[in-house]
Protein backbone atom coordinates (compact mmCIF):
# COMPACT_ATOMS: atom_id res chain seq x y z
CA UNK A 1 0.00 0.00 0.00
CA UNK A 2 1.52 3.48 -0.91
CA UNK A 3 1.72 6.56 1.57
CA UNK A 4 -1.23 7.56 -1.11
CA UNK A 5 -3.65 5.54 0.26
CA UNK A 6 -1.92 5.59 3.93
CA UNK A 7 -2.96 8.81 3.88
CA UNK A 8 -6.19 9.21 1.72
CA UNK A 9 -8.36 5.79 3.09
CA UNK A 10 -5.97 5.04 6.11
CA UNK A 11 -6.37 1.00 6.96
CA UNK A 12 -9.60 0.02 8.79
CA UNK A 13 -12.82 1.49 7.96
CA UNK A 14 -15.09 1.85 11.02
CA UNK A 15 -18.70 2.92 10.10
CA UNK A 16 -17.45 4.56 7.23
CA UNK A 17 -14.90 6.86 9.14
CA UNK A 18 -11.22 7.14 8.61
CA UNK A 19 -8.48 7.45 10.27
CA UNK A 20 -6.63 11.38 8.90
CA UNK A 21 -2.98 10.86 7.95
CA UNK A 22 -1.36 14.41 8.42
CA UNK A 23 1.86 14.72 7.03
CA UNK A 24 4.24 17.08 8.92
CA UNK A 25 6.70 19.57 7.61
CA UNK A 26 9.24 20.68 10.02
CA UNK A 27 11.37 24.07 9.15
CA UNK A 28 14.22 25.42 10.81
CA UNK A 29 16.56 27.68 8.47
CA UNK A 30 14.75 27.12 5.89
CA UNK A 31 15.09 23.57 5.31
CA UNK A 32 13.01 20.66 6.00
CA UNK A 33 14.40 18.57 9.42
CA UNK A 34 13.76 15.84 11.68
CA UNK A 35 14.08 16.74 15.17
CA UNK A 36 14.57 14.43 18.10
CA UNK A 37 11.77 15.44 20.96
CA UNK A 38 10.73 18.52 19.41
CA UNK A 39 14.04 20.43 20.07
CA UNK A 40 16.24 21.09 17.30
CA UNK A 41 19.24 21.23 19.16
CA UNK A 42 19.48 17.94 20.88
CA UNK A 43 19.60 16.17 16.95
CA UNK A 44 18.12 17.22 13.76
CA UNK A 45 18.58 15.54 10.43
CA UNK A 46 17.70 17.47 7.26
CA UNK A 47 15.49 16.19 4.67
CA UNK A 48 15.94 18.32 1.20
CA UNK A 49 16.53 22.00 1.07
CA UNK A 50 12.85 22.76 0.00
CA UNK A 51 9.89 22.89 2.13
CA UNK A 52 8.00 23.99 -0.43
CA UNK A 53 8.96 21.14 -2.68
CA UNK A 54 7.89 18.72 -0.29
CA UNK A 55 4.81 20.06 0.08
CA UNK A 56 4.04 19.51 -3.44
CA UNK A 57 5.44 15.81 -2.67
CA UNK A 58 2.87 15.37 -0.06
CA UNK A 59 -0.12 16.67 -2.58
CA UNK A 60 0.94 14.30 -5.17
CA UNK A 61 1.19 11.72 -2.55
CA UNK A 62 -2.87 12.63 -1.98
CA UNK A 63 -2.49 14.59 1.53
CA UNK A 64 -5.53 16.14 2.86
CA UNK A 65 -3.64 18.31 4.98
CA UNK A 66 -0.60 19.57 5.85
CA UNK A 67 1.02 19.73 9.50
CA UNK A 68 3.97 22.95 9.02
CA UNK A 69 5.87 23.31 12.36
CA UNK A 70 8.29 26.56 12.60
CA UNK A 71 11.48 26.20 14.76
CA UNK A 72 12.65 29.42 14.53
CA UNK A 73 9.68 30.88 15.38
CA UNK A 74 9.01 28.35 17.96
CA UNK A 75 11.73 28.69 20.39
CA UNK A 76 12.96 32.23 19.58
CA UNK A 77 10.03 34.06 17.84
CA UNK A 78 11.54 34.48 14.21
CA UNK A 79 9.41 35.41 11.23
CA UNK A 80 12.40 34.63 8.77
CA UNK A 81 10.52 31.86 7.55
CA UNK A 82 6.98 32.81 6.81
CA UNK A 83 7.58 33.70 3.34
CA UNK A 84 7.86 29.73 2.84
CA UNK A 85 5.11 29.59 4.52
CA UNK A 86 3.26 31.69 2.64
CA UNK A 87 4.96 30.03 -0.92
CA UNK A 88 3.69 26.51 0.66
CA UNK A 89 0.31 28.10 1.17
CA UNK A 90 -0.04 29.10 -2.08
CA UNK A 91 1.66 26.05 -4.06
CA UNK A 92 -0.54 23.68 -2.90
CA UNK A 93 -4.76 23.15 -2.68
CA UNK A 94 -5.15 21.51 0.59
CA UNK A 95 -5.41 23.31 4.01
CA UNK A 96 -2.06 24.27 5.53
CA UNK A 97 -2.18 23.70 9.14
CA UNK A 98 0.85 26.16 11.17
CA UNK A 99 2.60 25.69 14.70
CA UNK A 100 5.01 28.05 15.92
CA UNK A 101 5.40 31.23 17.61
CA UNK A 102 2.62 33.10 17.26
CA UNK A 103 2.29 34.61 20.52
CA UNK A 104 0.10 37.92 20.15
CA UNK A 105 -3.14 38.29 18.06
CA UNK A 106 -1.35 40.56 15.65
CA UNK A 107 0.73 37.29 14.65
CA UNK A 108 -2.14 35.05 14.39
CA UNK A 109 -3.65 37.44 12.08
CA UNK A 110 -0.46 37.87 10.13
CA UNK A 111 -0.68 33.92 9.72
CA UNK A 112 -4.03 33.79 8.20
CA UNK A 113 -3.40 36.78 5.75
CA UNK A 114 -0.69 34.64 4.16
CA UNK A 115 -2.83 31.74 3.80
CA UNK A 116 -2.80 29.81 6.47
CA UNK A 117 -5.93 27.61 7.26
CA UNK A 118 -5.73 26.50 10.50
CA UNK A 119 -3.50 27.75 13.86
CA UNK A 120 -2.29 24.64 16.55
CA UNK A 121 -1.66 27.48 19.85
CA UNK A 122 0.30 26.53 22.90
CA UNK A 123 2.08 28.72 24.05
CA UNK A 124 -0.25 31.53 23.63
CA UNK A 125 -2.99 30.10 25.44
CA UNK A 126 -0.97 29.52 28.54
CA UNK A 127 0.95 32.50 28.67
CA UNK A 128 -1.05 34.79 26.46
CA UNK A 129 -4.33 33.83 27.47
CA UNK A 130 -6.14 37.43 27.09
CA UNK A 131 -4.79 37.71 23.14
CA UNK A 132 -5.90 33.63 23.02
CA UNK A 133 -9.21 34.13 23.53
CA UNK A 134 -8.98 37.42 21.15
CA UNK A 135 -7.91 34.88 18.81
CA UNK A 136 -10.47 32.38 19.36
CA UNK A 137 -13.34 34.73 19.44
CA UNK A 138 -12.49 35.88 16.14
CA UNK A 139 -11.64 32.90 13.91
CA UNK A 140 -13.67 29.97 16.00
CA UNK A 141 -12.77 26.72 16.87
CA UNK A 142 -12.57 24.96 13.11
CA UNK A 143 -9.53 27.67 12.53
CA UNK A 144 -8.26 27.23 16.02
CA UNK A 145 -6.94 24.37 17.66
CA UNK A 146 -4.87 23.83 21.14
CA UNK A 147 -1.77 22.07 20.98
CA UNK A 148 -0.06 20.45 24.21
CA UNK A 149 3.25 19.22 24.66
CA UNK A 150 3.51 17.06 27.88
CA UNK A 151 6.21 15.05 29.85
CA UNK A 152 5.02 13.27 32.67
CA UNK A 153 1.62 15.65 33.57
CA UNK A 154 3.50 18.63 33.10
CA UNK A 155 2.26 21.00 30.05
CA UNK A 156 5.71 22.74 28.08
CA UNK A 157 6.07 25.65 26.20
CA UNK A 158 8.13 27.85 23.88
CA UNK A 159 10.01 25.19 21.54
CA UNK A 160 9.08 22.31 24.18
CA UNK A 161 11.83 24.49 26.43
CA UNK A 162 9.86 25.93 29.19
CA UNK A 163 8.32 24.15 31.95
CA UNK A 164 4.81 25.87 33.06
CA UNK A 165 4.17 24.02 36.34
CA UNK A 166 0.79 23.68 34.97
CA UNK A 167 -1.33 19.99 34.87
CA UNK A 168 -2.31 19.00 31.65
CA UNK A 169 -5.67 17.57 32.87
CA UNK A 170 -6.39 21.30 34.90
CA UNK A 171 -5.57 23.37 31.63
CA UNK A 172 -7.68 20.55 29.36
CA UNK A 173 -10.86 21.30 31.33
CA UNK A 174 -10.24 25.28 31.27
CA UNK A 175 -9.78 25.53 28.36
CA UNK A 176 -12.52 22.99 26.88
CA UNK A 177 -14.84 25.21 28.80
CA UNK A 178 -13.79 27.84 26.49
CA UNK A 179 -15.12 25.92 23.47
CA UNK A 180 -12.44 24.45 22.02
CA UNK A 181 -13.21 21.42 19.60
CA UNK A 182 -9.80 19.75 19.08
CA UNK A 183 -6.71 19.11 20.96
CA UNK A 184 -3.14 17.92 19.25
CA UNK A 185 -1.34 16.22 21.71
CA UNK A 186 2.09 15.32 21.94
CA UNK A 187 4.04 13.91 24.48
CA UNK A 188 7.41 15.30 24.10
CA UNK A 189 9.15 11.98 25.37
CA UNK A 190 8.23 10.38 22.40
CA UNK A 191 8.51 11.98 19.94
CA UNK A 192 10.80 11.65 16.74
CA UNK A 193 12.73 8.98 18.81
CA UNK A 194 10.31 5.57 17.65
CA UNK A 195 9.09 5.44 20.96
CA UNK A 196 4.89 4.70 19.74
CA UNK A 197 1.78 7.16 20.54
CA UNK A 198 1.19 7.61 23.84
CA UNK A 199 -2.61 6.55 23.05
CA UNK A 200 -3.18 6.32 27.28
CA UNK A 201 -2.65 10.17 27.45
CA UNK A 202 -4.70 10.92 24.48
CA UNK A 203 -7.96 9.25 25.50
CA UNK A 204 -7.38 10.69 28.95
CA UNK A 205 -7.27 14.19 26.98
CA UNK A 206 -10.54 12.89 24.73
CA UNK A 207 -12.28 11.76 27.77
CA UNK A 208 -11.97 15.21 29.64
CA UNK A 209 -12.61 17.82 26.99
CA UNK A 210 -14.95 15.92 25.15
CA UNK A 211 -13.39 17.15 22.38
CA UNK A 212 -11.44 16.12 19.24
CA UNK A 213 -7.76 14.58 19.32
CA UNK A 214 -4.98 14.41 16.79
CA UNK A 215 -2.10 12.31 17.89
CA UNK A 216 1.24 14.02 17.52
CA UNK A 217 4.81 12.48 16.99
CA UNK A 218 5.81 8.64 17.89
CA UNK A 219 4.06 6.50 15.44
CA UNK A 220 6.64 3.92 13.99
CA UNK A 221 4.42 1.44 11.51
CA UNK A 222 1.33 0.80 9.53
CA UNK A 223 0.28 -1.58 12.92
CA UNK A 224 0.66 1.70 15.06
CA UNK A 225 -1.88 3.39 12.69
CA UNK A 226 -4.20 0.96 13.09
CA UNK A 227 -4.18 1.07 17.11
CA UNK A 228 -4.95 4.76 16.70
CA UNK A 229 -8.17 4.14 14.00
CA UNK A 230 -9.59 1.95 16.46
CA UNK A 231 -9.73 4.79 18.82
CA UNK A 232 -12.11 6.99 16.35
CA UNK A 233 -15.16 6.29 18.63
CA UNK A 234 -13.64 8.00 21.15
CA UNK A 235 -12.96 11.17 19.28
CA UNK A 236 -9.20 10.33 18.19
CA UNK A 237 -9.41 10.67 14.54
CA UNK A 238 -6.13 12.04 13.20
CA UNK A 239 -2.16 11.39 13.88
CA UNK A 240 0.21 13.51 12.64
CA UNK A 241 3.42 11.43 11.18
CA UNK A 242 6.76 12.82 10.40
CA UNK A 243 9.65 11.21 10.72
CA UNK A 244 7.95 7.22 10.02
CA UNK A 245 6.82 9.22 6.83
CA UNK A 246 10.51 10.44 5.68
CA UNK A 247 12.51 7.51 6.42
CA UNK A 248 9.91 5.12 4.31
CA UNK A 249 8.42 2.97 7.19
CA UNK A 250 5.42 2.11 5.48
CA UNK A 251 4.80 -0.79 2.92
CA UNK A 252 5.57 0.29 -0.50
CA UNK A 253 6.20 3.68 0.04
CA UNK A 254 6.83 5.92 -3.43
CA UNK A 255 7.65 9.12 -1.17
CA UNK A 256 11.58 8.71 -2.54
CA UNK A 257 10.73 7.46 -5.84
CA UNK A 258 9.03 10.53 -6.56
CA UNK A 259 11.50 13.23 -5.12
CA UNK A 260 14.41 11.48 -6.83
CA UNK A 261 12.30 11.50 -10.58
CA UNK A 262 13.21 15.54 -10.24
CA UNK A 263 9.38 16.24 -10.78
CA UNK A 264 9.60 19.53 -8.81
CA UNK A 265 13.09 20.52 -10.18
CA UNK A 266 13.10 23.94 -11.86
Amino acid sequence: MSIALIISISFINLDMRYLLVIPSIDIKNGKTIRVVQGIPELDFQEYGDDPIAMAKIWRTENAKLLHIVDFDAAIDNSHKNLPIIEQICSSVIIPVQYAGGVRTFDDAVKCFDIGVCRLTLGTMSILNYTDFIKVFEKYGPSKIVVSLDIIGEEIFVKGRKVRTGINYKDFVKKIADVGVQRFIVTDVERNGVFGGPNLDLCKDIAAISNAKVTVSGGVRNKDELMDIQKLMPLGIDSVIVGRALYENRFPCQKLWRVAESGIFNG
